[in-house]
């Protein structure tokens, strides 16, 4: 996947872990929780992209590129 793919879902990732800690730190279950859905959101983004990746690479090989 491109590099703006990465990043994006990093930054994703980032975001619900302040959602996460900021929910924890002002005892707010909502924002706790839509953190906690965006960060499992974002890894299963970024699974997929390296399993395109891998499956990219594994293409690349058999045909000798």
């Amino acid at each position: 996947m491109g590099i703006g793919d990465k990043i994006k879902h990093a930054a994703e990732e980032a975001r619900g872990k302040i959602k996460t800690k900021t929910g924890e730190a002002t005892g707010n279950d909502r924002l706790k929780a839509e953190g906690t859905v965006e960060q499992a959101d974002a890894k299963l983004k970024t699974a997929g992209d390296k399993a395109k990746d891998a499956e990219k690479d594994a293409k690349d090989k058999l045909d000798g590129t």
